[in-house]
């Protein structure tokens, strides 16, 4: 848990929890808006859905925005999984660079107004998108600062 509000960005992923645990998380951490980074807001998890979870958000005061354009596409996944590092990083920084960009931006902002969550499946970053977006983050604003739950 981290209440230190110069970490701007707390990277998560619901892997292994419940809906109520991640909301549990989300708020201990002061998330004030979840960025939810699945490029298909859907789960088998009931409650992890883009709906059930966007509602049980604002039930806490915890705003919810869909990225699309920042999710992985399914043929960037198995290199996450299998750990070939150059090339899920190549691949996913080129659709940031072509394409992804304004969606980006606008969690740049949002970051700087905000503690903001970055949501994905994946429980370890580093076999997640999330690292790549994070790691662009911090490099174009180290003020930001990242919590990784």
């Amino acid at each position: 848990m981290s209440t230190d509000k110069t970490h701007r960005i707390v990277s998560i992923g619901y892997e292994g929890r419940s809906a109520e645990e991640l909301l549990d998380i989300l708020e201990a951490n002061l998330v004030e808006v979840l960025v939810d980074v699945r490029l298909n807001p859907i789960s088998r998890k009931r409650g992890l859905s883009k709906t059930a979870l966007r509602e049980a958000l604002g039930e806490r005061g915890i705003g919810y925005v869909h990225e699309r354009d920042l999710g992985n596409p399914k043929d960037n996944r198995e290199p996450f999984v299998t750990g070939d590092l150059p090339r899920r990083r190549q691949r996913y920084f080129a659709r940031l660079d072509n394409g992804s960009g304004p969606a980006f931006d606008r969690v740049m902002e949002l970051a700087r107004a905000h503690r903001v969550a970055l949501l994905c499946f994946e429980h370890d970053e580093r076999q997640c998108h999330r690292q790549c977006i994070v790691e662009r983050a911090v490099a174009l604003d180290p003020s930001v600062g990242v919590v990784r739950v």
